[in-house]
């Protein structure tokens, strides 16, 4: 079974995992991995900064990920 991503779980920690939200991240300004900035923190901080919606982003995370 399939875990889903979390408002909790650290950034790295999901970039480990599901490699493939890196593209859902940079593109809704979350963070920016391939400008070499180091992410601190959990998903929800990150969107917070972003000035995003939490659940919107956990949406659309987890639906791309269940896809595979």
């Amino acid at each position: 079974m399939r875990e889903d991503i979390t408002a909790d779980m650290y950034v790295e920690e999901i970039v480990e995992r599901f490699p493939e939200v890196v593209r859902i991240l940079t593109r809704l300004g979350v963070i920016c991995i391939q400008c070499g900035s180091p992410v601190w923190g959990t998903l929800k901080e990150a969107v917070e900064v972003a000035g995003l919606d939490i659940d919107d982003v956990l949406r659309e995370l987890n639906e791309d990920t269940g896809k595979k």
